[in-house]
């Protein structure tokens, strides 16, 4: 059997159908938690829900679907009230994982498209910690809350300036919120992603992990299963300490700039380690 910290607690986590939420889920549950799965489509989140559950043949916690949208205070206030109700269980841990990315260029971004993302990424985020907080402050006890930004939220990255921004802001959040939050023993941190191979990576990209693999210090590409682990220990005893931090886990991309060796040796497909080019850099 494995290590169990979190029996006798529930936890919500947001756009979980697949993915790195579904990791999360899956994650949690194996170390003892009940989970509501969300998602917006109903279908995807009872499936996602039911193969969480035969993961783990052991497990006494239970997945419960619970579809709708993420972004609208409304029904995370019917969530949360659902999570609440678990019996045997109380609910003080919270995901914010659920997130839009909408791909444009900056001049031809529409509003349509802009609210799409701040919905769901902001909205849908805020309303979920100011919600789920509410309900920690009467049960007394404290809580832990972490919200999933990402590395783009720390770099500028092609046609995401509108996803970059709401990510960015969302770090920001965690921050704020140490303030009303923190006296009521209530922890709230951001984990961020870099580049991690998921269905949705891999559709876009065949060839997703070779290439994030050559940008990455490590070497490698991110997989769901690194972000479980963080959003884990970020939900532990052992972390009891920290709040209102951003933790980015994305091999080390943020860690550097572009320079011309770097360029070089993924330009040549140079391994990590390989000698330095000879390219020269002119002070201007």
């Amino acid at each position: 059997m494995n290590y169990q910290p979190f029996i006798g607690k529930t936890a919500i986590v947001t756009g979980s159908a697949n993915g790195i939420g579904f990791a999360i889920a899956k994650h949690l549950l194996h170390e003892g938690a009940n989970v509501v799965v969300n998602d917006i489509d109903t279908e995807a989140a009872d499936l996602a829900a039911d193969r969480i559950n035969k993961s783990c043949e052991y497990c006494d916690a239970r997945a419960y679907a619970f579809a709708g949208d993420a972004g609208d205070p409304e029904f995370i206030r019917k969530m949360v009230a659902f999570a609440a109700d678990i019996k045997d269980s109380k609910l003080d841990m919270i995901i914010a994982n659920a997130g839009l990315t909408e791909f444009g260029d900056f001049f031809e971004f529409s509003p349509e498209s802009f609210q799409k993302v701040v919905d769901l990424n902001l909205r849908g985020t805020f309303f979920l910690a100011q919600t789920a907080a509410k309900l920690m402050k009467k049960q007394g006890g404290g809580g832990n809350i972490v919200l999933i930004g990402s590395n783009v939220g720390a770099r500028a990255y092609d046609n995401l300036a509108a996803y970059g921004m709401s990510k960015a802001g969302i770090s920001m959040l965690a921050k704020q919120l140490v303030l009303p939050l923190g006296p009521l023993g209530i922890s709230i941190n951001c984990v961020s992603p870099g580049a991690t191979l998921t269905e949705r990576t891999k559709l876009e990209e065949p060839d997703y992990a070779g290439i994030w693999a050559k940008l990455n210090p490590n070497g490698r590409v991110g997989k769901p299963e690194d972000i479980a682990h963080t959003v884990s220990f970020m939900l532990s005893p052992q972390s009891r300490h920290i709040t209102g931090q951003t933790l980015l886990v994305d091999g080390g991309w943020t860690a550097y700039g572009p320079t011309p060796f770097t360029a070089a040796r993924m330009q040549n497909d140079l391994p990590n380690g390989a000698d330095m080019p000879n390219v020269s850099v002119q002070d201007s």
